[in-house]
C-alpha cells in the first residue's frame, strides 16, 4: 500500500494566515461564487425576460456548495477548460437547469468577477484589523504620551522625545494606510457582464438588441454580488489596474509594518520596549537567556515578501494586449491570493504585537540619564550665562569637559559624571542640585506630549468613532 505522494504547502496557509482569510481564497469558497454568478445572472435574464424558469433558478441555488471536485477534475483532463468543466459539474448536479447555466457569458464574467468579489471581502477583513489595530496602539500611545526617552537619528543619541510620541509616528503610517484601503475600497469596480471583447454583443442578440436591458441585467447582478460601483469600460477582462491599486494598497501596510518591526527590534536590542514573550518561550536553542524578537522579525520576513509581490500586478496591466491575452492568468493565480495571505500574516502580527508591547521605564530612563548631560549642554550654557557668565567661555569648557568625558568612557569604559565637573567648575557658578533641575528630561521634549494627545484626537479618534462598529479582534500568533 503506497502512502499518499508527498506535497508541497504553502507556509501562508500551515502557519501565518488567518482562518478567515484562507477560508476567503480556498477552492470551496471560489468556486462557490462561481455558482452564485451564475446564479444571479440566470435570475437577472430571467427577471429580463429570457426563457428561463423559476425553479431552473431555484435548482441552482440549492447546489451552490455541492460541488464534487473529482468530477470537476474528470472533466477538467477531458476539455482542457476550467470553467468547462465546472459548467458541467454543476449541470450534472442541477440537470434541470443545465442548459440555462452560463448563458451569454464568457469565461470571465466567472473569473474577473469573482476575483473581484474576493479581494473586496478580503479587503474588509484587512480593514478591520487594521482599525483595531490603530485601536490599540492609540491605547499605548494615551498612556506614554508623557514618558520621555532619547531619541535617534541616523541611530545617533539626539533630542529626546517622548513614547507616546514614538508610537504616534507608526499611527500616522497606520492611519494612512486605513486612508488608502478605504478610498481603494470605494474605487472598485464590479466588472459585469462585458462579452468577449467588451462589446456585451452577446446579450445584445439575447435581448434583441435593447441596450437598457443588457444595463439593467448588470445592475441587477452587481447589487446581488453586494456592488455599487460597475466598470463602464473593459476589453475581455477587466482593466488589471484595479488589481495595481490593491495590491499598492496591501504593499503600503507592509511598508509600515516592516518600519514598525524594524523599529521594535531596534528597541529590544536596547531593552527598552520588546514583543510579548511567552513564560515558556525559548528565545535561542544555543543560548538560553535570548529573547528574540521572533514575530517583529516574521512580520519584517513577510512584509519583503509582499512588496515582492508588487512587480506583479504593475507588469500584468502593462503587458495586457489589445482587449486581452492569456499570460496574465497563472499569474494572477498565484500573486492575487499570496498577496491577501501575506497582508493578512502581517497585520495580525502588528495586531498581537502592538496590543501587547512591554515597556520598560527604567531603562528608559537610565538611557535618557547617560545621555542628558551631553544632550543639556545647551541649556546648561544657557543658565550659565543668565547668571552673568561669557557665554563664549562656558562654551569652550562644556566642549572641553564632555569630550573629556565621551573619550574617557569610549576608551576606558569609564563613565564619569559630567553634572558633577561642570558643578566643580568655579566657571558656571551652577550647583549640581540646579544642573539636575535645568536637565529634566521634560524640558527638552518640546510639544511632544501635546502633539500625541492633539493627534490622538484631532486624526485618530474621529476615525476610530466611525468604525466603533468594528469588532476586537484577540489574536495569539503562535511562533
Amino acid at each position: 500500500m503506497h502512502s499518499e505522494e508527498p506535497r508541497f504547502e504553502s507556509p501562508l496557509s500551515t502557519r501565518y494566515a488567518s482562518k478567515e482569510m484562507l477560508k476567503i481564497f480556498s477552492s470551496e469558497y471560489r468556486y462557490s461564487i462561481w455558482r452564485k454568478l451564475w446564479v444571479a445572472l440566470a435570475r437577472a435574464q430571467r427577471n429580463l425576460g429570457l426563457p428561463i424558469r423559476a425553479e431552473q433558478v431555484l435548482a441552482m441555488e440549492k447546489k451552490v456548495h455541492d460541488i464534487d471536485f473529482k468530477r470537476v477534475a474528470y472533466y477538467e483532463k477531458q476539455l482542457g477548460h476550467d470553467v468547462m468543466a465546472h459548467i458541467h459539474a454543476f449541470g450534472d448536479v442541477c440537470p434541470e437547469a443545465k442548459g440555462v447555466i452560463h448563458l451569454g457569458a464568457t469565461s470571465c464574467y466567472i473569473t474577473d468577477n469573482t476575483d473581484l468579489y474576493l479581494m473586496k471581502e478580503g479587503l474588509k477583513i484587512i480593514k478591520e484589523k487594521l482599525v483595531d489595530t490603530i485601536r490599540n496602539l492609540s491605547t499605548q500611545a494615551e498612556s506614554y504620551a508623557d514618558l520621555a526617552c532619547l531619541s535617534y537619528t541616523h541611530l545617533q543619541t539626539a533630542q529626546p522625545t517622548t513614547v507616546g510620541k514614538r508610537m504616534c509616528l507608526w499611527l500616522q503610517d497606520l492611519l494612512m494606510d486605513l486612508q488608502d484601503l478605504i478610498a481603494t475600497q470605494e474605487q472598485l469596480y464590479f466588472f459585469g457582464v462585458k462579452g468577449a471583447t467588451g462589446t456585451q454583443a452577446s446579450y445584445m442578440a439575447l435581448f434583441e438588441e435593447n441596450p437598457h436591458k443588457i444595463q439593467k441585467l448588470e445592475e441587477m447582478i452587481a447589487e446581488e454580488m453586494g456592488f455599487t460601483k460597475i466598470l463602464p469600460i473593459s476589453g475581455q477582462t477587466y482593466t488589471r489596474k484595479q488589481d495595481v491599486r490593491i495590491i499598492n494598497c496591501l504593499c503600503s501596510i507592509a511598508v509600515s509594518a516592516h518600519k514598525f518591526g524594524t523599529d521594535i527590534r531596534l528597541l529590544a536590542h536596547m531593552k527598552e520596549m520588546e514583543e510579548p514573550f511567552g513564560e515558556k518561550q525559548v528565545g535561542s536553542s544555543a543560548m538560553p537567556y535570548k529573547r528574540n524578537p521572533n514575530r517583529s522579525e516574521r512580520m519584517c520576513g513577510l512584509a519583503r515578501f509582499l512588496l515582492s509581490l508588487q512587480a506583479n500586478p504593475i507588469y500584468t496591466a502593462a503587458t495586457q494586449w489589445l482587449e486581452r491575452s492569456l499570460d496574465d492568468s497563472s499569474n494572477r493565480r498565484l500573486s492575487l491570493p499570496e498577496a491577501f495571505l501575506a497582508a493578512d500574516s502581517i497585520i495580525n502580527l502588528y495586531h498581537y504585537i502592538s496590543s501587547n508591547l512591554v515597556v520598560y521605564p527604567k531603562i528608559i530612563e537610565h538611557h535618557l540619564k547617560e545621555e542628558i548631560g551631553f544632550l543639556g549642554t545647551e541649556h546648561i550654557l544657557t543658565a550659565s550665562f543668565n547668571k552673568g557668565q561669557d557665554r563664549q567661555v562656558i562654551h569652550e569648557a562644556l566642549r572641553v569637559h564632555s569630550q573629556t568625558v565621551a573619550k574617557k568612557w569610549k576608551e576606558e569604559g569609564i563613565k564619569e559624571d559630567l553634572l558633577k565637573l561642570i558643578s566643580e567648575d568655579p566657571l558656571f557658578s551652577l550647583t549640581y542640585q540646579e544642573l539636575q533641575e535645568a536637565l529634566d528630561p521634560m524640558h527638552f521634549v518640546g510639544r511632544a506630549p501635546e502633539q500625541v494627545r492633539e493627534f490622538l484626537k484631532k486624526e485618530i479618534k474621529p476615525i476610530l468613532n466611525r468604525h466603533e462598529q468594528v469588532q476586537a479582534y484577540n489574536l495569539n500568533i503562535q511562533i
